[in-house]
């Protein structure tokens, strides 16, 4: 009998609607252990080169982990993985909230859709029951409105995970949105389109419930273990400043560092930064806190805006919302900022490349790139409130200029042309979150070798750069001078990035590496499970799934080439604060992270390293 597993993985095919049961075998657990590690085994094997991820060959693929469900702490988490729309790449999102836990405990680890559906349908799951219901009249609606919907017909017991408008419209960057339980609610499973992609499949959302409960190998041990881990959670600097300011409580430290990116990464400074900080949070807008399934932090904001045109209340705003609707657009009307972080809960848009777009979109706009006729009228300026909330109403409906915007920054500049892809903050495709790297280079190189992209929790380096926070989970954290490319820091890239692959396999928040240890979270797997599982096996593990990732990404087609950021982290210099001068001299960084890698000069994982994985079937594949 499986332990940390209902044993049992849907597989709906939505052109001909038929749902069948998988019954995944206990030596691929190990290998993979659950969320995006087994979901990737599923996509690798299932999804060939080329195909096209708004096509119904494209699978996706949701998948909790062995400790989704359990009282172990923040522990709420599922994956979704697929190809992405916006990278053509391994694409993946993750998210937290109430929803993953809810379709654990209605009998399922995970759920792969292919096909296309005639028309609109949504899944439901209850105690190991799993039927297709018509959502026609959920088409068009937002998250919450769909999620109220939902609810008034199934039971308010249900949990649901759906898209809106954004995804319906396959806005290349849509979110999908969990818990939607009030308007402007929602936990975002938001990177790489994945909302898109449910929207090309024309599936509406799951809904599920149950009371199905995780077996545990060695309840005693499991229930000791994770005692102990809350109480050092709950002892951490950690929990003490997240729970107080949220994320939004590193918007200083980055600021003062000059790398809090700034009217599109024109410079890393923003002298606005006092007005939408966590402090600002606090005292202007916040009305409670909000924590996740099993929880000891609540990072989460509950946030009310009293002013008009931006009045309401919602969950909200993150660290990457103020960000990319903030410091890359030049704005510091916090109200407006969570306005927009608002809207994205409804329309379920990623806030990150949806504000980054629009940044990069301003800066068009101000060398002439893009003109008022391409605009439809609309000044696209810097520093304007109004113009950006227009803007992701305009994208998540593909209207106007909003059309060519939903593709997002690589598409738009591949567009455009005319020298704006220097300024074009993607990697990959995906866009750069808020942490510029010149103002602590390690970060470039977890940017570039990210497999899904731009992305900053792939290898979460901005803890031991930008806030000189060491991650317990890795054995060594140390970055020496941040502004200075060390080659042998390398290292602490790629351990990060097999420790964090862990997480999101197993449905673990990510905070939770700076207080625990690898050797924490392998007694949990052990006492969960049953078996026999050292820090060792977690590295060895995150490794695995690490390569995994990128073996689909060169099968692909990527190269070396592609592990790269763009000419403005590259070229220009930041021109002030403590950084002033800095470009990213990438090179050596991406030199000594393949040697450590174990892969070949351009990038490909050699034979023998994935041999040693257990990798060895996927050689011929790439």
């Amino acid at each position: 009998m499986l332990c940390g597993y209902m044993g049992k993985i849907l597989r709906v095919n939505l052109s001909t609607g038929k749902i069948t049961e998988e019954f995944p075998d206990e030596n691929t657990l190990k290998m993979f252990l659950g969320g995006s590690g087994l979901a990737t085994k599923y996509l690798f094997d299932e999804v060939g080169k080329g195909v096209d991820p708004l096509g119904p060959a494209n699978k996706l693929i949701f998948m909790t982990g062995p400790l989704t469900g359990t009282p172990s702490p923040s522990t709420g988490r599922y994956t979704v993985v697929s190809k992405s729309p916006l990278t053509g790449l391994w694409g993946q999102a993750n998210a937290a909230g109430f929803w993953g836990t809810a379709f654990k405990r209605s009998g399922f680890d995970g759920v792969i859709f292919e096909g296309v559906s005639p028309s609109p349908v949504y899944l439901v799951t209850d105690d190991g029951r799993a039927e297709l219901k018509d959502a026609k009249h959920l088409w068009g609606k937002s998250t919450s409105e769909t999620t109220r919907l939902i609810k008034k017909e199934l039971g308010e017991d249900f949990k649901v995970a759906c898209i809106g408008i954004a995804g319906e419209n396959m806005v290349k960057y849509a979110a999908i949105i969990n818990d939607a339980e009030k308007p402007n609610w929602g936990r975002a499973a938001g990177r790489c389109g994945m909302g898109a992609v449910m929207g090309s499949k024309r599936l509406k959302a799951i809904a599920s419930k149950g009371t199905m409960k995780v077996r545990v190998a060695n309840e005693e041990a499991f229930r000791e273990e994770t005692k102990k881990r809350y109480d050092w959670v709950n002892e951490s600097l950690l929990k003490m400043s997240l729970e107080v300011y949220g994320t939004a409580a590193v918007l200083d430290l980055v600021n003062v560092r000059g790398g809090f990116p700034t009217r599109n990464w024109q410079t890393g400074v923003f002298r606005g930064a006092d007005n939408i900080s966590g402090t600002a949070i606090v005292e202007k807008i916040l009305t409670e806190r909000k924590a996740c399934f099993a929880c000891p932090i609540a990072c989460g904001r509950l946030s009310e805006n009293k002013t008009a045109p931006y009045a309401g209340s919602g969950e909200g705003p993150e660290y990457e919302s103020l960000g990319s609707f903030g410091g890359m657009c030049e704005i510091d009307d916090l109200e407006a900022i969570t306005y927009a972080h608002f809207l994205c809960n409804e329309y379920g848009l990623d806030v990150i490349s949806a504000g980054s777009t629009i940044a990069f979109a301003m800066e068009c706009y101000e060398k002439g790139i893009l003109t008022k006729k391409d605009t439809g009228g609309l000044e696209i300026k810097f520093g304007d409130p109004n113009v950006m909330i227009e803007l992701v109403q305009k994208i998540a409906k593909r209207d106007g200029i909003g059309n060519l915007l939903a593709e997002g920054t690589k598409a738009v500049s591949e567009k455009l042309n005319k020298g704006s892809e220097r300024f074009a903050m993607h990697v990959k495709g995906l866009e750069l979150p808020a942490y510029d790297p010149r103002a602590a280079k390690l970060t470039g190189l977890a940017y570039a070798t990210a497999n899904r992209g731009g992305c900053h929790i792939t290898a979460y380096v901005e803890g031991p750069t930008f806030l000189s926070t060491p991650y317990l989970i890795v054995e060594q954290s140390d970055v020496g001078d941040i502004l200075q490319e060390i080659p042998e820091t390398a290292k602490v890239v790629k351990d990060m990035e097999d420790a964090l692959a862990v997480f999101d396999a197993i449905g673990a928040c990510k905070f939770m590496g700076m207080v625990l240890t690898a050797e924490d979270w392998a007694a949990l797997i052990s006492s969960l499970t049953g078996w026999e599982f050292t820090a060792a096996d977690f590295r060895k593990t995150g490794e695995r799934i690490y390569n995994l990732e990128r073996a689909f990404n060169v099968r692909e087609g990527l190269t070396r080439a592609d592990d790269t950021l763009p000419k403005r982290l590259l070229e220009e210099p930041l021109p002030e604060g403590p950084a002033k001068g800095q470009v990213v001299n990438l090179e050596p960084l991406l030199d000594a992270y393949y040697k450590y890698r174990g892969w070949d000069e351009n990038g490909r994982p050699k034979p023998e390293k994935l041999k040693e994985l257990g990798l060895e079937w996927i050689i011929k594949e790439i």
